[in-house]
């Protein structure tokens, strides 16, 4: 019998998009919210699971290449870019998709290769200055 991917037994092995650092993923469920758990060496970052479908609904939206911009949560942010999308006022959560406080950036450098293994976008693989797109 088979794990389905994605979860704790089974998560989604994954590379930043420098391809410079490997991490895992995978979907549990948080006080009764769906919720992504990214785990980076020791640190664990949770992300609102619904944030993979409305970052490639605003993709598709877009319609062209977007700047990821990964950030961490204390450090300021490049406009228009994936990270900064991640934590808007202007996004369909109306703030961070990150959920553990002082933890709440980097979606720009974790939520990217995720919808790229479940074939929701293409993402590029340069050593800086990563851009995405919708499938």
């Amino acid at each position: 019998m088979t794990v389905e991917k994605g979860t704790k037994e089974n998560p989604w092995q994954l590379k930043t998009p420098p391809q410079s650092s490997e991490f895992e993923m995978y979907k549990t469920e948080k006080d009764g919210k769906e919720i992504l758990v990214c785990t980076v060496g020791k640190t664990v970052l949770h992300y609102e699971y619904r944030c993979l479908a409305d970052l490639h609904r605003m993709l598709k939206e877009h319609g062209d290449w977007m700047e990821l911009g990964s950030a961490d949560e204390q450090k300021p942010v490049k406009e228009g870019t994936v990270e900064a999308w991640g934590r808007s006022e202007a996004n369909p959560v109306g703030g961070w998709y990150g959920l553990k406080k002082g933890f709440r950036g980097r979606f720009g450098m974790y939520i990217p290769p995720l919808m790229e293994e479940l074939g929701l976008a293409e993402v590029e693989h340069n050593p800086r200055n990563n851009r995405m797109r919708a499938i």
